[in-house]
């Protein structure tokens, strides 16, 4: 049986990791002793059973996250990591999706400033509504948040993951009670296979959690994107109304932009890249994403039969369509597919997502009346938001839209 053990260690522990590419120039500065190391001791004899259940058990206690197996020194990863032959297959490009350096960046960049001009507005609709209904991904640039919110955000999110582990422990959990928590996998106890990442999480609106609870190596850094995303997701949600045909104002109405929660990923180097993922295909539940990602990329979106690159723009900041947005808009926009490929490179990969919910969860939704008529009748059910995102978190992260439940 695979039996993985993970004691505490204490006093200068080396690092065993093999000399790994790295897809920068940059030196391997991050291989630094650790006081703490927990480690992960690996035994593989084939003759009895794997008992799955008690080494993802085993894992979540130790309170480690990916980030902590990695600093122990593995060279291979834990058997609940390894994905089915049939995800890993599709992990491969297919000959179609090789397409010509020009065509290859296919998810469109929008400028969305200068939206005071009638014009110039009706021509940053037109592109984000294209966006929406081709893609659901687009990503924005002239935002308005400074680009030193950005930098600052992305270096406070690597610095809470590459704390100590005794001092992320306090944060492990996977209940959100005090409004923070870290853990690794949302979906562990649900999924087939587990997936490379660790995960800061956090309530955003409509209150933050006390001060005190947010960990003080990113709490500025969390509060000022706070305030920018939530001014962004404003003029976003404008924009998206607008592409329909509806009041500008209606989705903020509907009480979408005062709740927000942030998960901020960590995907540290994977020994194994082809064995895993980092996060599997799946769709977001909200109205909208609000991303911020670091220049390594590994972000896929599905597109027809292929997967497109979401390939990282300096300065800009990824937005996609969530299910509640499909549904409202009657399947106008399209809330897609996307995963994050396991990282094989030296450096971490951060992203920061921020997903808008209503904060009127025992309201019912479905789609707007405007968007319905004889030519074009409803295609989803009216339904209860606390029953709909209750039931995307009872189902691992596999890429069935909670839309089609919800079908006519």
């Amino acid at each position: 049986m695979l039996s993985i053990q993970f004691p505490l260690r204490i006093g200068n522990t080396h690092s065993h990791h093999k000399e790994h590419h790295s897809c920068h120039s940059k030196t391997g500065s991050q291989k630094r002793n650790r006081k703490i190391i927990m480690a992960a001791t690996i035994n593989d004899t084939t003759n009895q059973e794997y008992d799955r259940s008690k080494e993802v058990r085993q894992f979540d206690d130790s309170k480690i996250g990916v980030k902590g197996l990695i600093d122990s020194g593995i060279t291979s990863i834990p058997k609940f990591f390894i994905h089915s032959a049939e995800t890993l297959s599709d992990l491969k490009p297919k000959r179609s999706s090789r397409l010509p350096d020009a065509e290859s960046n296919l998810i469109p960049t929008i400028d969305i400033s200068g939206l005071e001009d009638s014009n110039r507005r009706s021509a940053v609709v037109d592109k984000v509504g294209r966006a929406c209904r081709e893609f659901g991904f687009f990503q924005v640039v002239n935002h308005g948040v400074p680009l030193e919110v950005l930098d600052r955000t992305i270096g406070a999110i690597k610095g809470f993951h590459e704390l100590p582990t005794e001092e992320k422990m306090r944060w492990y959990s996977r209940e959100m009670g005090t409004g923070v928590s870290f853990l690794s996998n949302v979906d562990l106890f649900h999924s087939k296979a587990a997936s490379w990442r660790d995960t800061l999480q956090m309530t955003l609106g409509p209150n933050l959690p006390e001060f005190e609870e947010i960990p003080g190596v990113c709490r500025d850094e969390l509060v000022d994107w706070n305030h920018y995303a939530k001014q962004l997701g404003e003029v976003l949600m404008e924009l998206l109304c607008e592409g329909l045909g509806l009041n500008a104002g209606k989705l903020k109405d509907l009480t979408f932009l005062d709740a927000r929660t942030m998960a901020a990923h960590y995907y540290p180097y994977c020994p194994q890249p082809d064995l895993t993922v980092g996060i599997m295909s799946h769709t977001d539940p909200g109205v909208l994403t609000v991303l911020l990602q670091d220049q390594i990329g590994g972000l896929q979106v599905k597109h027809g039969e292929d997967w497109v690159d979401v390939k990282p723009v300096p300065g800009a900041i990824v937005i996609n369509v969530g299910d509640i947005l499909q549904i409202l808009s009657n399947n106008e926009y399209k809330s897609n597919e996307h995963r994050v490929l396991a990282n094989g490179c030296q450096d971490p990969r951060i992203s920061i997502a921020i997903f808008f919910n209503p904060l009127k969860r025992d309201n019912l939704f479905g789609p707007f009346p405007e968007l319905i008529s004889p030519e074009k009748p409803a295609v989803y059910r009216e339904f209860v938001y606390t029953d709909y995102i209750k039931r995307f978190f009872t189902k691992e992260l596999d890429g069935k839209s909670l839309t089609n439940y919800y079908k006519l």
